[in-house]
């Protein structure tokens, strides 16, 4: 039954965007308008959702869901005249005369495939990237986060009509249907093992897609920090959202020298957190299902216990953990973690911190916390990575003006402010010419033409 919908969504979806009406800025910046107020209309029920889902905390809620999509729709409509307006290029001399420009054109109809951790930011942030740039858009969310995507199939099918943006319910099978459907663009965010499933199937119709996956992101700790600042800034990015975060550092490269003070600042920070019993702290989430949480525990005698380490099955929960491990050919520094455990490993030098990263390339993040700017050029040029910070976590995610996105094994393209509407926009080249100049060279009989070129070619 779902595949006579989906035909039948995606019909009525291309007529629609064959009308031409999603080119008219006005129609997006309604659109946006209308899912503006229908978000802030919805507040409660969004927040009940991730509660239900995730036991996310409320201040998470609102400052990494529901607060990340309103920032995103007022950052595109404040922009979008700017960002639909031709982009004037130079024209090289033997166009002369000509003027050249770039148009950003929608690709048509969309596909967005959003993950469970945000399932609210990681929905609608590649949405509004899709309205503002002229889009008809399929929306899948993650069945995973159930009572979420209940609230988004009801926020969007109440905002708009289904021949322009739609919400399709539904298990892996449900996903795996769409993906054979003929999408002018695809947008995936998730685990590199499904990214690379889209993409072969994306290869099929030759779809344009953008890839928004993980990996293991590092976290290195210099020798001279300020060990109370950097403890509490890690803590903050691995633990917000219960570790669930794509861009959580997953690891921890810590120098020998200061290594077990960091380890007395966790557990001062950890306890002014999540008190002395962080089961009972409403600022921490929950695993997002018993399959994710067995997986989890498995990690836990992975090495040295340093903080943590206990955990309830029936409420989902593991408490915050931080482990030193002396291995590296253990799972916990091989797979993404992707939950409240930090995995730590000691260093030496700058090789030692290359050669482990080596293990695990193109990273999703990479953070580094160090006041030695020599330290800083190296590490940054030489370690490739998507995105990251430089004595703090998280914090680049949400500059609108910083492209989000991974390399290789850790994604394919960005998003983020105009970044996103350029995600799902064709730059279109046009080079416009008039009828009172044309010259003659370029036509045949060349004769002794290819010396003039060759002259200004060669030089």
């Amino acid at each position: 039954m779902f595949e006579e919908e989906i035909k039948k969504i995606l019909n009525s979806q291309r007529e629609f965007f064959a009308t031409g009406k999603t080119l008219d800025i006005n129609f997006r910046r309604e659109a946006l308008i209308k899912l503006k107020t229908a978000l802030i209309a919805s507040e409660e029920e969004i927040i009940n959702a991730l509660q239900n889902d995730l036991r996310k905390p409320l201040l998470e809620s609102y400052t990494a869901e529901l607060g990340m999509a309103i920032n995103e729709i007022n950052f595109a409509m404040k922009n979008l005249k700017k960002w639909v307006k031709p982009q004037k290029t130079k024209s090289p001399w033997l166009v002369f005369p000509a003027r050249s420009y770039i148009i950003a054109e929608p690709y048509g109809v969309s596909l967005i495939i959003s993950p469970w951790n945000y399932p609210i930011q990681l929905t609608l942030i590649p949405l509004i990237g899709a309205i503002a740039a002229g889009n008809c858009c399929v929306v899948k969310p993650s069945e995973y986060a159930k009572a979420s995507e209940n609230i988004v199939k009801n926020l969007i099918g109440h905002t708009f009509d289904s021949s322009y943006i739609a919400v399709i319910e539904g298990d892996e099978e449900t996903g795996k249907y769409l993906l054979e459907q003929n999408f002018d663009k695809i947008f995936f965010t998730g685990s590199p093992r499904v990214g690379k499933i889209v993409m072969e199937k994306a290869a099929r119709n030759l779809s344009s897609v953008t890839l928004e996956l993980g990996g293991k992101s590092p976290c290195i700790v210099d020798k001279d920090v300020n060990i109370d600042v950097t403890a509490k800034r890690i803590l903050w990015g691995k633990f917000t959202n219960a570790g669930q975060t794509c861009i959580a550092p997953d690891y921890l490269i810590v120098h020998k020298e200061i290594k077990e003070r960091l380890y007395a600042a966790f557990k001062i920070w950890l306890k002014a957190f999540f008190t002395e019993n962080p089961q009972e702290s409403p600022d921490l989430g929950r695993i997002i299902n018993r399959a994710h949480f067995n997986r989890l525990i498995g990690y836990l005698n992975a090495g040295r216990t340093i903080v943590g380490g206990n955990f309830s099955e029936n409420d989902l929960y593991i408490e915050p953990t931080i482990i030193e491990v002396s291995d590296m050919n253990m799972p916990l520094l091989q797979e993404e973690i992707f939950g409240p455990i930090l995995p730590v490993v000691e260093y030496s030098s700058l090789e030692d911190i290359e050669s482990i990263i080596a293990l695990n390339p193109n990273p999703l993040a990479f953070y580094l916390f160090s006041t030695d700017r020599q330290t800083v050029r190296h590490l940054i040029r030489k370690i490739p990575f998507g995105g990251g910070c430089i004595n703090d976590t998280l914090s680049h995610a949400v500059n609108h003006h910083l492209p989000f996105g991974g390399r290789g094994a850790s994604g394919i393209g960005s998003y983020h402010g105009r970044h996103s509407f350029e995600a799902f926009s064709y730059q279109k080249a046009v080079l416009e010419k008039g009828f009172g100049f044309d010259m003659n060279l370029k036509y045949p009989p060349y004769k002794e033409g290819h010396k003039y070129i060759k002259k200004y070619l060669l030089k």
